[in-house]
């Protein structure tokens, strides 16, 4: 729970502030930017909401904070946005808010499926979450990206049963039911490819559902910066190189959106996603 007297001085007087365990993540800056933005190495309340929507925007943040490092000066109801997520992103994906410290804040996301729900990456073991997805249909697969974002998933596993599925890579201490092996894609089920794209770790594996939603985990986000795609130099733990190639065969697919785990996600037409995929190749080339 965030502390008052820990508060940056930095944040505008008023009802929200964020305390000195913040990690920077990004997460509240991602859902409350009208609010919420970085002051060096973390965040800041550096606007009060105004309205009733931008207030529920920023307990969202509140609820979703990692580290529980967003707090209000007055005790505040929050069983609105609680009740926010999982957060439709589009169509029958959304977001599942609750973001652990076990994977620093990762995003994690449910697509809800008639022949069962995907939960890609582990969102904090949230009980007023864990029954919200139980009433849209619990999880079927948990597919983990790579490990640095598996977070809570053995209570996951342990609640609903899933499958996880991560890359044998990556799977050291990890219990999972299947592991993907080499360097091919693997379809998953109707509609599910997983791709795998070493660089971020040795086991970094995207995943592409109907051709139009990319899963990127740690591997590829968007830079709002740059306006286009983005890799990260500075994570590559295992290999840039290996990286940079993992990207190229990423041409050989086409989609729409990309939902990271760390980074924004954005939504293009699927030819422009795919130029600023070739910009972001051909930078990646350039980077030493």
């Amino acid at each position: 729970m965030a502390d008052t007297k820990r508060a940056y001085p930095e944040n505008v007087p008023g009802e929200f502030f964020v305390d000195d365990t913040c990690i920077d993540c990004d997460m509240c800056r991602q859902i409350a930017p009208s609010v919420f933005k970085e002051d060096s190495d973390h965040s800041i309340v550096y606007r009060q909401p105004q309205a009733t929507a931008e207030t529920h925007r920023a307990a969202m943040a509140l609820v979703a904070c990692p580290t529980g490092s967003i707090g209000t000066r007055q005790k505040r109801d929050l069983s609105k946005a609680v009740a926010a997520y999982p957060e439709l992103v589009d169509e029958n994906v959304s977001f599942c808010g609750f973001a652990s410290p076990n994977s620093y804040g990762a995003a994690s996301y449910l697509i809800l499926r008639p022949e069962g729900n995907v939960l890609i990456d582990s969102p904090r073991f949230a009980k007023s979450l864990v029954r919200r997805i139980e009433e849209l249909g619990g999880v079927s697969i948990m597919f983990m990206t790579h490990r640095d974002d598996v977070a809570d998933h053995e209570k996951f596993h342990g609640h609903f049963g899933c499958r996880r599925i991560i890359h044998t890579a990556d799977a050291r201490g990890i219990e999972a039911e299947q592991l993907l092996e080499g360097q091919e894609a693997v379809t998953l089920g109707q509609h599910l490819t997983a791709i795998p794209v070493p660089g971020h770790t040795r086991g970094h594996v995207v995943l592409l559902y109907r051709d139009k939603y990319l899963f990127t985990g740690d591997h590829l986000a968007w830079s709002e910066k740059r306006g286009g795609l983005v890799a990260f130099r500075d994570v590559a733990w295992y290999s840039w190189r290996e990286q940079t190639q993992s990207m190229k065969r990423l041409l050989d697919y086409r989609f729409e959106w990309v939902l990271p785990g760390h980074g924004r996600r954005a939504r293009q037409p699927s030819d422009i996603m795919h130029r600023k995929l070739i910009d972001c190749v051909q930078w990646m080339e350039g980077v030493a």
